[in-house]
């Protein structure tokens, strides 16, 4: 399963049937959980932990050192779950002390071509991030997130679950649960309609949503007086509540509005 041109480092923990392909490097200080298949050309640095029944594709670079200037060596890492397919030329780093120490990346997520994760980021499950879509530092995107091709995230933002970004997006404050967003600067331009149908949730559940989506963008008022109406939708219809939720976490931070 270890093709005899590449280089696994005696410190790294591989389950025996992992495979991995020629020119591939993987240093010490990483474990890959069973049935997880590396390309070619692929390099991994420890400390990283990549769980089970992962796909890697060639050129992918997971674990290297984060791209921030504080950074002097500490032993941060990257954790990888289950079940995840990485594109071609995917750089995921580790953390950062000044972060959590750690970037992770969730269960069942598609990483297509040339994406870029950067340190300390926290990557839920079900995402799907399209060509060349990238984070800079201390992102959160939540689960069942889309980002069309060409996203980008600045640091510190927060992506609510299914969400979904228009192609080119430059995201620069936090998104709500459900929305969708598009443009540079990204603005809000409803909810996610018909990425909430394929995941199952009802007519009238999608209609409270709409709801809230207009007490939130379309009815001119603050974020208190917002919160105050979501409240009451909420105490209705629990698929509002990750919006109050949300906002509730992100007081402190910009909100697209």
């Amino acid at each position: 399963m270890i093709h005899p041109q590449a280089i696994i480092d005696p410190a790294a923990e591989l389950a025996e049937d992992v495979s991995v392909g020629p020119f591939s490097v993987i240093g010490p200080g990483v474990t890959i959980g069973a049935g997880t298949q590396i390309g070619p050309h692929v390099v991994i640095q420890g400390p990283t932990h990549i769980g089970r029944d992962n796909r890697i594709l060639q050129f992918t670079s997971l674990g290297a050192d984060p791209q921030d200037k504080k950074y002097r060596g500490e032993p941060t890492e990257l954790v990888i779950g289950d079940r995840n397919l990485i594109r071609e030329s995917v750089t995921i780093n580790r953390g950062t002390m000044n972060g959590n120490g750690r970037t992770v990346v969730g269960d069942d997520n598609l990483l297509m071509a040339y994406i870029h994760i950067a340190h300390d980021c926290r990557i839920g499950n079900n995402t799907i991030f399209s060509n060349n879509a990238s984070l800079a530092g201390h992102v959160h995107i939540e689960d069942w997130v889309i980002l069309s091709g060409f996203t980008l995230v600045h640091q510190f933002c927060s992506v609510g679950a299914h969400a979904f970004t228009g192609m080119g997006s430059a995201i620069a404050k936090d998104v709500p649960p459900y929305m969708i967003v598009s443009g540079n600067p990204a603005r809000p331009h409803g909810i996610n309609k018909e990425g909430l149908k394929r995941r199952g949730f009802t007519a009238e559940q999608i209609n409270q949503l709409r709801r809230a989506y207009k007490v939130l963008y379309r009815q001119g008022l603050n974020l208190d007086e917002a919160m105050h109406e979501l409240e009451q939708l909420a105490a209705a219809e629990q698929a509002v509540q990750p919006i109050l939720d949300f906002l509730r976490d992100g007081v402190r931070r910009s909100l697209i509005r």
